[in-house]
């Protein structure tokens, strides 16, 4: 109940991060679209203000009738409009309105009739703050235009006032608030999505989190229960020996070998264990050497030969894979000892375990194949999973653990190889290793 518990506030703790990060993005996103789409609409009318400024300034350089009555052209209102109108008149460009003030900011003319008649004075009020600057005039709360105001002293010595140009930008400005509706409506859609997304990668985030609590709970359980077995059998035993000190060994051997037994079982179980815990933590080192592996099968079948002639059983071996090989031999002699040892264990009597080596796709192939009472299709899926028996009861009685063939497919893997069990035909199971060179 607790874990469910801390599992959903984890739940929930990755969904809240997942959408916040998901909309930071978006937004992020969006105000970057936004201004690049805005900048790139608005470029070519800024560029068209900053001509304007330019010309103008060539325009007073070169025309010395110009330069000699700007002195007058403020002070003097004989003047004034025919010096403004004169440089209104020399901006070619249709979509420019030109505005020209005068020291105090006031309005001498305008290629705007609408302004000389005083209808937009208001709105249009001047601000020497903007020199220079590119800045937006909005009319009657309209109709919209880019404008840039430059000090006429600024460009030549005997010229003051100011001009004004202004270009009309409704259609750009419509452009714009179209793609902000469209940026806007794709934050809210994505964020829409973006929440179903973080409920699903959160469930995702978690499940091998779920998965690992799950295996830790079967994992202690197992434990568990395969140290209760032999710790009641020690206790009993021991109970049982106290309760008459004065019998002999010789009475009680069977007892004090039962004890032994177990406790060799627990030492073999936590030695397994511990063997485990170093590969899940990446401990193992692996300490290889070339070897002719067809050679070193051949001595770990002698060693087993005589207990499965014992059984009643054949071994035959068919080594063909007759190259070096680089790996540990510790190690993958404990593989083949573990396999061996389960085919010993569930063979008849009047079976064959056989050992096969041969190349294949560039790699060592280590075939261990009976004629066993095999392994059923689902319980094949799980075989390298720990503590995984298909018959509990007779792997108890064989000593098995659950762990061995977990163990091989843990040196395996550490080589750089691979295992895995398949049926044999009708009867018996093989176990196929591969090894790289």
């Amino acid at each position: 109940m607790n874990e469910q518990k801390i599992l959903r506030k984890q739940l929930f703790k990755y969904i809240k991060y997942n959408i916040f990060m998901f909309i930071g993005i978006f937004v992020v996103f969006g105000i970057f679209v936004y201004g690049l789409v805005d900048r790139i609409t608005f470029s070519s009318v800024n560029i068209e203000l900053r001509n304007c400024k330019k010309h103008l300034k060539d325009f007073l350089e070169k025309t010395e009738e110009m330069q000699i009555l700007s002195k007058y052209y403020i002070t003097d209102s004989n003047s004034d409009n025919a010096i403004a109108y004169n440089i209104i008149s020399n901006i070619n460009n249709p979509n420019i309105i030109c505005i020209v003030r005068d020291e105090d900011g006031e309005i001498i003319a305008s290629s705007w009739p609408g302004v000389n008649s005083g209808d937009y004075t208001v709105e249009l009020e001047f601000d020497e703050e903007l020199l220079n600057k590119i800045y937006e005039i909005v009319i009657n709360d309209d109709y919209y235009y880019r404008a840039i105001t430059v000090d006429l002293s600024e460009i030549t010595e005997n010229n003051s006032g100011y001009v004004q140009f202004l270009t009309n930008v409704d259609t750009e400005k419509d452009m714009v608030d179209v793609y902000q509706k469209i940026i806007l409506h794709s934050m809210i859609f994505g964020t829409i999505v973006s929440i179903i997304a973080s409920i699903s990668m959160s469930k995702r985030t978690l499940d091998p989190v779920v998965d690992m609590l799950k295996k830790e709970n079967e994992f202690v359980q197992n434990v568990s229960h395969e140290l209760r077995t032999p710790l009641a059998i020690i206790q009993a035993k021991q109970e049982i020996l106290l309760s008459e000190p004065n019998a002999k060994i010789i009475d009680k051997s069977e007892d004090i070998s039962l004890t032994l037994n177990e406790t060799k079982r627990m030492a073999k179980l936590t030695k397994d264990l511990l063997l485990l815990s170093r590969a899940d933590n990446k401990q193992i080192v692996l300490q290889k050497e070339e070897v002719e592996i067809d050679e070193f099968i051949s001595n770990i079948a002698k060693t087993y030969g005589e207990i499965i002639e014992l059984d009643n059983k054949k071994l035959e071996l068919n080594l063909n894979y007759k190259k070096m090989i680089s790996i540990d031999t510790n190690k993958i002699y404990q593989v083949m000892v573990i396999l061996l040892d389960n085919s010993i264990k569930y063979t008849e009597s009047g079976d064959t375990i056989e050992i096969s080596t041969f190349a294949k796709d560039n790699k060592c192939v280590i075939e261990v194949k009976d004629t066993g009472i095999g392994i059923s299709d689902e319980a094949i899926k799980h075989v390298f999973e720990r503590f995984y028996r298909e018959d509990k009861a007779r792997s108890r009685e064989t000593g098995g653990s659950g762990l061995g063939l977990s163990i091989a497919d843990m040196i395996i893997s550490s080589h750089g190889g691979t295992i895995k069990a398949s049926h044999n035909g009708t009867k018996g199971t093989i176990f196929t290793i591969k090894l790289p060179r």
